[in-house]
């Protein structure tokens, strides 16, 4: 069995990340914690509510209850991106040549590298954001569909309508797809690469909770998705997607629901995180299973794998994280 490095954490750690070779864990309180000679703590926000990897630059984007937008460096060093004073940031997005997304209320932001900042409206709240993978393009997903933006130009959205909550949104690797999670315990999908205004429809249901998170395979022939106890895996690589196709169901444990899932970032082997703190590792050819953890103290909340796919760091709302060192 692969071995476990332990890190006990005070409190609810959302997420897990690695820059390089370093291993990153943020918290609700708004510390982030790395594994870097020791253990060393950066005082981040009072308050964290968003931390991702920005897949652009060797760096965590983050938002708080604070009001600040801020990006932590390998080092831990922190640079403030913005700062909305008394308002809570809880969906970011980092983009293309330096830019960084965030919402708050009925509006988007795109912040460029050179400091200036570009403000979307929108009819309702944004619940999510995601830049597409090629050119500087934004979705934001909100009540009742998703509005794409071009940040460079003045074009008004295209709007993908579909009733009901939009909560959170991605784009596959190569473009042509955006699917959203949603509120009424389901995803939904558009196929983009046809005509403008030809977006066609993609409904991914029957989940017995919310989705609260996604992966795409390295080359994104697939979709995994929590919500359900099993890891809930979409095929994308026939040109119209998972529409007629039922989903893989990997790594099924009676009634214990899987709530994070990371693909290995260079071949098709997923890791499912569960409420009770497990962590199997599941290869999509054979479906066959890896003890990676056993349970633990609290559900699993993030998963973040090194550049190598060697080393896989998770975070638990109880506060118990380590690092899984795959080839031991």
């Amino acid at each position: 069995m692969p071995t476990v490095a332990p890190l006990d954490i005070e409190g609810h750690v959302v997420a897990a990340h690695f820059l390089g070779d370093t291993p990153f864990f943020a918290t609700a309180a708004g510390t982030i914690h790395r594994l870097d000679n020791g253990e060393k703590v950066t005082e981040a926000h009072e308050g964290l509510l968003a931390c991702i990897r920005d897949p652009h630059s060797a760096t965590l984007i983050t938002g708080g209850e604070d009001g600040k937008i801020l990006r932590i460096g390998q080092d831990g060093g922190v640079t403030e991106l913005a700062h909305v004073p008394r308002k809570w940031i809880s969906v970011v997005a980092g983009g293309p040549q330096g830019a960084v997304a965030y919402a708050q209320g009925r509006s988007s932001f795109v912040r460029l590298a050179d400091g200036s900042t570009k403000e979307f409206a929108e009819q309702r709240s944004v619940e999510g954001i995601a830049f597409a993978p090629k050119g500087l393009r934004i979705a934001a997903a909100r009540y009742n569909g998703v509005s794409l933006h071009w940040v460079g130009t003045n074009a008004p959205a295209a709007d993908l309508e579909w009733k009901g909550a939009h909560t959170g949104v991605t784009f596959s690797p190569d473009g042509r797809f955006l699917v959203t999670m949603m509120q009424e315990n389901a995803l939904h999908g558009w196929k983009l690469d046809g005509k403008p205004g030809d977006a066609r429809h993609m409904r991914m249901t029957g989940y017995p909770a919310k989705v609260k998170s996604l992966s795409w395979s390295v080359k994104g022939k697939w979709l995994a998705s929590s919500g359900a106890p099993a890891a809930i895996v979409w095929p994308f690589s026939a040109k119209d997607g998972p529409m007629g196709k039922a989903p893989l169901e990997l790594g099924t444990r009676a009634d214990i629901m899987v709530t994070s899932v990371s693909f290995h970032p260079a071949e098709e082997v997923l890791a499912i995180g569960f409420i009770d703190g497990m962590i199997l590792g599941v290869r999509i050819a054979d479906g066959k299973e890896a003890l990676l953890r056993r349970p633990g103290k609290g559900a699993i909340t993030g998963m973040g794998w090194s550049a190598t796919g060697k080393l896989l760091a998770f975070a638990s709302e109880a506060g118990d994280c380590g690092v899984i060192d795959i080839a031991a």
